[in-house]
């Protein structure tokens, strides 16, 4: 399978830089997963496609500012580092630029008065460096004191408040990007769901950047994901169960959480409580196990989560709704539209 066949062409225009005034705004696109069939409105409109029963699954990751910009000492020369893994304790697994300067022994330094430092303990797979930091008082708030957002390369404005860039029930520190089709859900609009019926669970998976790197071998099948770590609880597990048992429908928000409950099964073969890190590549011949449907935005050309979604939907259906969203003008990446992909009722049949 050709990574080429993966791309689209896209108006740059359409790079959303900065989210709607009110999340729920954005628009939505409903595709039939059985047919193909498109229909269009907003995220407001989402629970006009849900069925009370059926359960939506929520990533409760927190992006943490992980974007930092420092010097080496007496050279003057600029530093960003890019926090990707906590590898234990002080110690991260980072992103540098410019890397080649950078050599194993190197220390850099953070903020005012050496407020942060650290020191380059090693060089590891990809040129990322292991980066032991020193500190004094609590990480978590020299972090946020020190460090920025770290919006993905296509978004070049600057971003007003950070909370726009965390969802509305992200309470776990640990990412480096956030899962970004639950951002277009308020406190209110969940309230409306579970009011009608609707099951709301969460999981942790905390977003690396390995997920939105594009596909450079030119098969798919060679391409290999970084790791993520994630957490699905007991509850979660269970409320999956009882949906599945009780006829009803489970909708993944974003890939992240698709990643999640489609590792635990094949590495369980049941939907049961569970950790760990996964690596898994969903593409075209991947064979769902965990969801019956997924809220997802619109994903980079030949990136791994538009293979991703091809899998679940086929590949002409879901670049077809690539094209009809350009058309369309609707609004793609991080801060852009949603869409739902489920199957539904047709009229005439129960509704039950």
């Amino acid at each position: 399978m050709k990574t080429s066949e993966f791309d689209y062409q896209l108006d740059p225009a359409l790079i959303a830089q900065h989210p709607t005034d009110r999340r729920e705004d954005c628009r939505l696109m409903v595709m039939d997963r059985s047919t193909g069939a498109l229909d269009h409105g907003h995220f407001y409109d989402l629970p006009r496609f849900l069925e009370p029963g059926d359960t939506l699954v929520l990533n409760d990751t927190r992006v943490i500012p992980a974007r930092l910009f420092g010097h080496r000492p007496g050279k003057g020369e600029k530093v960003e580092v890019l926090l990707l893994r906590n590898r234990e304790g002080s110690v991260w697994e980072c992103l540098v630029k410019p890397g080649k300067k950078v050599k194993e022994g190197q220390v850099l330094e953070f903020g005012e008065d050496q407020e942060l430092t650290g020191k380059v303990l090693d060089i590891i797979e990809e040129g990322q460096r292991l980066i032991e930091f020193h500190y004094e008082g609590i990480w978590e708030e020299v972090l946020d004191r020190l460090g920025n957002m770290p919006l993905p390369p296509y978004i070049t404005e600057k971003l007003k408040n950070k909370e726009d860039y965390q969802t509305v029930y992200a309470r776990v520190n640990g990412s480096a990007a956030a899962p970004t089709a639950g951002l277009h859900f308020t406190r209110e609009l969940l309230d409306d769901l579970a009011a009608m019926g609707v099951h709301i669970a969460y999981l942790t998976l905390h977003v690396g950047l390995g997920t939105f790197r594009p596909v450079k071998e030119e098969e798919v099948e060679d391409h290999a994901m970084h790791s993520e770590y994630y957490v699905l609880p007991k509850e979660t597990a269970e409320r999956i169960r009882q949906t599945k048992a009780e006829g009803h429908r489970v909708i993944a928000v974003g890939t992240t959480v698709t990643r999640t409950l489609e590792s635990v099964m094949k590495k369980k073969g049941e939907m049961v409580e569970d950790s760990g890190w996964t690596d898994i590549f969903i593409y075209p011949g991947f064979e769902y196990e965990a969801i019956d449907g997924i809220i997802t935005n619109f994903h980079l050309p030949k990136s791994s989560l538009i293979m991703m979604i091809a899998a679940f939907t086929g590949k002409d259906k879901i670049m077809n709704a690539y094209k009809t969203a350009n058309d369309m003008r609707y609004r793609f990446f991080s801060f852009g539209d949603a869409m739902l992909i489920a199957n539904f009722k047709q009229d005439g049949e129960d509704h039950d």
